[in-house]
């Protein structure tokens, strides 16, 4: 099974007020174990960083207006995430952003049911207790030292990690080959299971009987 863990930074809150995506970061994992394939872009967002938002992410308008606008990683983001399911924490906002930037180039949009939100999965399994990814990582002792900022890669690292211990996958899917499945099914009936039994001789008996003599002040051999 292969998946996306997908997290977005973005100029502000709400799309009704024209904020735009300024960060994308992506990892395939395939059967939870994650892959050496990385989809990440920082993005011109066209407009200006809300103060909020800088506080967040730290990315200054500066530095965002010298990256590709979004119209330009397009396809190479649908084509990183094609016929993958998306894990996203807090599914609804990212997929806004990304739903408003996908219109805006004129390209379908994502379809919510190919996404696993794993903040629901949270209040599911912690229902009334805190079930942002510090809050999680904290519960499944993951260091996220590395987050003194929101970046869209690091989240995706995290949240990774955290999506595996709350589908309590917490070992790795093995995904053998036929050639390899056909090697491991081995039928143990059919092993002859051979142990040779060696009896000692009347010799080698009567030596260990007078070595007991010899040694031990006590015994029960007189």
């Amino acid at each position: 099974m292969i998946e996306v863990v997908l997290d977005t930074e973005t100029t502000g809150l709400n799309v009704k007020e024209d904020h735009r995506i300024v960060e994308i970061g992506c990892i395939e994992l395939k059967n939870q174990i994650p892959t050496s394939k990385k989809f990440h872009f920082y993005i011109n967002p066209e407009r200006k960083v809300s103060e909020k938002a800088f506080e967040v992410h730290g990315y200054t308008d500066e530095f965002l207006a010298s990256q590709k606008k979004f119209s330009e990683i397009c396809d190479e983001f649908l084509d990183f995430i094609k016929d993958k399911k998306l894990v996203i924490h807090n599914a609804a906002f990212d997929l806004a952003h990304l739903n408003n930037e996908l219109s805006l180039v004129h390209r379908s949009i994502i379809d919510k049911k190919n996404v696993i939100d794993t903040l629901e999965l949270a209040k599911n399994k912690f229902p009334g207790s805190a079930v942002n990814l510090d809050a999680l990582c904290k519960r499944f002792q993951i260091d996220n030292s590395k987050r003194k900022k929101h970046t869209a890669l690091i989240d995706c690292e995290l949240l990774s990690k955290v999506y595996i211990n709350l589908i309590d996958q917490k070992e790795p899917t093995l995904d053998f080959t036929e050639k390899e499945k056909e090697i491991l099914n081995i039928n143990l009936n059919n092993l002859i299971y051979c142990k040779k039994i060696i009896n000692p001789t009347q010799a080698e008996l009567n030596n260990h009987k007078e070595y007991l003599k010899t040694n031990f002040k006590k015994n029960f051999f007189n």
